[in-house]
C-alpha cells in the first residue's frame, strides 16, 4: 500500500513538473513574440503562426459601440513591416495567465500600450497555441483596446 501511495504521489509530483515547464515554455514563446514584434521583426513574426491565422481586435467605434476587427495574421505581419523607424512601440505586459492542456494551451496577457513613450490604451490579449514538433505556435489571437480602466 505504501508503495503505491509513493507512486502516486510521484505521478502527481511529475505531471505539477510538465505543465509548469509547459506553461514556462507558452510564457517564453509570448515574449519571444514580443521581442520579435517590437523589434519589427516580420520574419520572427511570420514564424509564430501555425497555418492560417485569424487576428482580431475588440474596441469600439466613434459612438462608443463595441466593434469587432478582423483581419488574417499575415497582414498584421506586413503592416508592423511598414512602420517607419521613427515610431517607436511597446506593449508592456502585466500579467501572465496561462493554461495548458496537452497539445493546446491559451495565454491571457494584460497590457499597456505606449506610442513613442506616449501611453496610448490598454487591453489584454488572448492568444491560443498549437504545441508541434519545433514548439508552440499560434493558432488564433484576439484582443482588446481601451482608454478606460487603465493601469495609468
Amino acid at each position: 500500500m505504501k508503495y503505491l501511495v509513493a507512486f502516486c504521489c510521484f505521478c502527481s509530483f511529475s505531471f505539477q513538473a510538465v505543465a509548469q515547464s509547459s506553461e514556462e515554455s507558452v510564457k517564453q514563446t509570448v515574449q519571444d513574440f514580443f521581442k520579435a514584434f517590437h523589434a519589427k521583426d516580420t520574419v520572427a513574426l511570420a514564424d509564430f503562426a501555425y497555418g492560417y491565422v485569424e487576428l482580431q481586435s475588440i474596441g469600439k467605434d466613434k459612438e462608443g459601440k463595441v466593434k469587432l476587427d478582423s483581419q488574417p495574421y499575415r497582414t498584421f505581419v506586413k503592416s508592423i513591416g511598414s512602420i517607419p523607424d521613427h515610431i517607436k512601440f511597446e506593449e508592456r505586459l502585466t500579467d501572465y495567465i496561462i493554461k495548458v492542456d496537452g497539445d493546446m494551451a491559451n495565454a491571457w496577457t494584460p497590457y499597456e500600450f505606449y506610442m513613442n513613450g506616449e501611453f496610448s490604451h490598454c487591453g489584454v490579449n488572448s492568444f491560443q497555441f498549437i504545441k508541434i514538433d519545433t514548439g508552440w505556435k499560434i493558432i488564433y489571437l484576439v484582443d482588446t483596446k481601451r482608454k478606460e480602466g487603465c493601469g495609468e
